[in-house]
């Protein structure tokens, strides 16, 4: 059975780096699709950045393009989200996922993991 685990949320300063960890068990990943997605109070569950295990192909969403990288290092089975220059609009619970299929859409994706908190203050 495929397990996501996240850690690594916390409450940071405007401008400050943060970086999240998804260590992803039960499944042999080759040519999955990644992700990362947040959900803030009130707000639909959103894309934030997605990677390929087997090729390293990113995608982003705008909003983060340029301040957030995503990668994966296979030996330790995990998936990092770096995010830099942190804004008041980062603020959400930050959640992993994984599907065979790549997907910028939230209900594509089968297996989760229980989510993060991301706090920025300003």
């Amino acid at each position: 059975q495929v397990q996501l685990v996240e850690s690594g949320g916390g409450l940071v300063q405007a401008g400050d780096f943060l970086r999240l960890s998804c260590v992803a068990s039960g499944g042999t990943f080759n040519n999955w699709s990644m992700a990362w997605f947040r959900q803030a109070p009130g707000k639909e569950r959103e894309f934030v950045a997605r990677i390929m295990w087997s090729t390293d192909v990113t995608r982003y969403a705008d909003s983060v393009e340029g301040r957030f990288t995503i990668s994966i290092d296979r030996a330790k089975n995990t998936m990092y989200l770096e995010m830099s220059s942190l804004t008041p609009e980062d603020p959400a619970v930050y959640y992993c996922a994984a599907d065979p299929i790549a997907s910028t859409i939230p209900r594509t994706y089968d297996y989760w993991g229980q989510g993060t908190q991301v706090t920025v203050s300003s």
